[in-house]
């Protein structure tokens, strides 16, 4: 059974810096690609960064940029995000998705998502 596990939202002052963790479990964590999505209130799910399976190449979205940095540790099976200088606008529930380098198989996971709320 597959699981992913993220941790590490909260409630921050604008400015202040977050790690999120996805602890993942079940799967074959170095065959995956790892990615950060969020989700604002009334607004649809966008991806945030992502990491290859080896952790060579990352990505980043453009609003993100110098700000939040993807990382993973596939001996510990784990997938994190350094959330740095966050905004108001940074608020919104973060998921950890993992999908199979073998594009053609469509396998991926989500975890349950946990909530970052910048505010003052």
């Amino acid at each position: 059974q597959v699981q992913l596990v993220e941790s590490g939202g909260g409630l921050v002052q604008p400015g202040g810096s977050l790690r999120l963790s996805c602890a993942a479990s079940g799967l074959t964590f170095s065959s995956y690609v790892m990615s950060w999505y969020r989700q604002a209130p009334g607004k649809g799910r966008e991806r945030v960064a992502l990491i290859s399976n080896t952790g060579g190449v990352t990505n980043v979205i453009d609003p993100v940029k110098g700000r939040f940095t993807i990382s993973r540790d596939n001996a510990k099976q784990m997938v994190f995000l350094q959330m740095n200088n966050l905004k108001p606008e940074d608020t919104a529930v973060y998921y950890c998705k993992a999908t199979s380098v073998d594009v053609s198989s469509g396998i991926g996971y989500w975890g349950n998502g946990t909530l970052v709320t910048v505010s003052s």
